[in-house]
């Protein structure tokens, strides 16, 4: 119990650590989508290759656009404006990554399981994140 009274006054997160895991996750979606794009140019055929750095890419800029709708919206909801999110703007992000993906696959220029894959590195940053959470949480626990 005198952990949990130690610990009552201190803030979980405060915005230097979100700042700090989000510069952390797009670093770690980055490495991610250069080792499998590094792996896969001397083992796959090239439209995995191609796949791999297109979803990858296609993931990096998803992650980048959500991320700026999402401040744009709790800044302006700070600064006490009524927020002006449209769900167009999510529907239409997805449509632009669709139609890429389509016109990729149509020319013949990507697998698409490949393209799916390299979607999915932001999946593994969170893992990471989590895996490197973990450790930091045990490592350096407070000892009472």
């Amino acid at each position: 119990m005198s952990e949990i009274a130690d610990n009552a006054g201190r803030c979980v997160n405060t915005d230097t650590d979100v700042a700090a895991m989000e510069r952390r996750l797009f670093r770690s979606m980055c490495v991610v989508v250069v080792l499998a794009v590094l792996i896969s140019v001397p083992l796959a055929p090239w439209r995995v290759t191609t796949g791999l750095l297109l979803g990858g890419l296609l993931s990096l800029f998803n992650h980048h656009w959500l991320r700026t709708s999402i401040r744009a919206v709790f800044n302006s909801t700070l600064a006490g404006a009524r927020p002006r999110l449209n769900a167009a703007r999510y529907v239409l992000r997805y449509f632009i990554i669709a139609s890429i993906i389509c016109a990729a696959y149509l020319l013949d220029m990507v697998s698409i399981v490949a393209t799916l894959a390299g979607l999915c590195s932001f999946a593994v940053a969170v893992l990471a994140e989590a895996v490197a959470q973990i450790y930091f949480a045990i490592a350096y626990r407070e000892e009472t």
